[in-house]
């Protein structure tokens, strides 16, 4: 894949900057340096939230990515690790602002970020100005890995299209032939909804009702008394987080659950069961991740981040690993040189990632191409029942790369 027209003003110019400064200095460090050199840190920029309603999840994010470098004893590609973090706080406005105070000003050799559709829109307008290698840890915006693909620019979660798109299916299996369905109203959410219209229909279900709440609004009484005045045989939704644990709980309260059954993406029951446990017993989403996976790796992994973090990882904690193995596949092609960028990016574009989900590979437009599975809440854990779609590649709809 050509790459030869990305913008890079940044990096020439350190590389000319670093040059002059060489030639100048020769004379006097050179035998120093020969001696004693070491590989310059690799400069990591975060760009997540640590604030807000996502705050959980940034820092499970995080925590997988450091779980990743602390397995190969603190260095990706035989360079150690220097970390520039930014809390994005979920901001969309702020994203382009934020993006450049990593790149521009922190100098990053690697952008790490986001979860917020919106914010990670802003933050991919810089990734493609300056061409500065890219990772999106959990951003689902479609356009993302679609009409703005980029060959600086790699996503290890999904896209928003993914993990809904089966949950139809399943659904109409289940006997619901009619829905309504709940989200916020941002980038992920329409996203999310669009998605769930494609499989519901195409397996013969009809939406009756679509239903927004402002981001990052929890006040859905109004919506669930219209939920039941339209009696649908079921629900279907998008909430992730603070938000998810406090629709499971409204709509419990609402008593909605055991006349209206409820079903989702995965990300409303992923890292809230210790908090709302009780009321989501029994619900099914679909999702690249579950908590009961039995596989070896999985097993390995968990009692890794257990370990180290005194917690119990979920899909977002994944996400981070992810990241940070497909960014030691990039980086240990070329032995730490981050400005190969082209050896770099056709390392990971060829990666199969070893991931606690199951093994991945990355389409042509940079996205997962991955089983989505389908699960149960049961006890604290979301059980997995079984597959819902057997290496599930997004459509990529609009990405120009070849």
């Amino acid at each position: 894949m050509a790459v030869g027209n990305m913008r890079t003003p940044r990096r020439d110019f350190l590389k000319a900057a670093a040059a002059g400064a060489g030639l100048a200095a020769a004379a006097s460090v050179l035998p120093t340096r020969l001696a004693t050199a070491q590989p310059a840190k690799l400069r990591v920029g975060l760009m997540l939230p640590y604030t807000g309603t996502y705050a959980q999840l940034g820092v499970a994010i995080t925590n997988g990515l450091k779980l990743v470098i602390q397995e190969r004893g603190g260095r990706l590609g035989g360079r150690e690790i220097e970390f520039y973090t930014v809390d994005d706080e979920s901001n969309p406005a702020k994203a382009p602002e934020n993006a450049n105070k990593l790149v521009q000003r922190d100098k990053v050799d690697v952008l790490i970020g986001t979860v917020h559709s919106g914010v990670a829109m802003g933050m991919a307008k810089v990734a493609r100005e300056t061409g500065v290698l890219t990772i999106i840890p959990n951003a689902g915006a479609d356009a993302l890995t679609g009409a703005l693909c980029a060959p600086n620019v790699f996503r290890t979660s999904f896209s928003n299209w993914q993990p809904t798109y089966p949950i139809g299916k399943v659904m109409v299996e289940r006997g619901h032939r009619t829905a309504a369905y709940i989200t916020w109203k941002y980038a992920a959410g329409e996203e999310s909804l669009a998605a769930f219209r494609e499989g519901f229909t195409k397996a013969g279900g009809k939406v009756l009702k679509e239903l927004f709440v402002p981001f990052p609004n929890v006040e859905f009484q109004a919506l669930l008394t219209e939920i039941a005045s339209i009696r649908p045989d079921a629900v279907a939704c998008f909430f992730a987080g603070g938000g998810a644990a406090k629709f499971l709980t409204d709509y419990a309260a609402a008593g909605l659950r055991d006349k209206i059954p409820l079903y989702g993406s995965g990300f409303l029951t992923d890292g809230v069961l210790e908090a709302v446990s009780g009321v989501a017993q029994g619900i099914e989403t679909t999702l690249h991740y579950g908590d009961g996976l039995e596989t070896p790796r999985n097993q390995q992994f968990r009692l890794a981040y257990a370990k180290a973090f005194k917690q119990q990882p979920d899909v977002y904690a994944v996400q981070g690993y992810d990241t940070g193995l497909l960014l030691a596949a990039g980086l240990e092609a070329v032995k730490g040189d981050v400005g190969s960028m082209q050896g770099v990016i056709k390392a990971m574009e060829s990666a199969r990632i070893d991931s606690p989900r199951g093994p991945f590979t990355m389409s042509r437009a940079h996205n997962p191409v991955m089983d989505i599975y389908l699960r149960k809440v049961v006890g604290k854990e979301n059980r997995v029942t079984g597959i819902a779609h057997k290496a599930l590649a997004d459509p990529g709809r609009g990405c120009k790369l070849a």
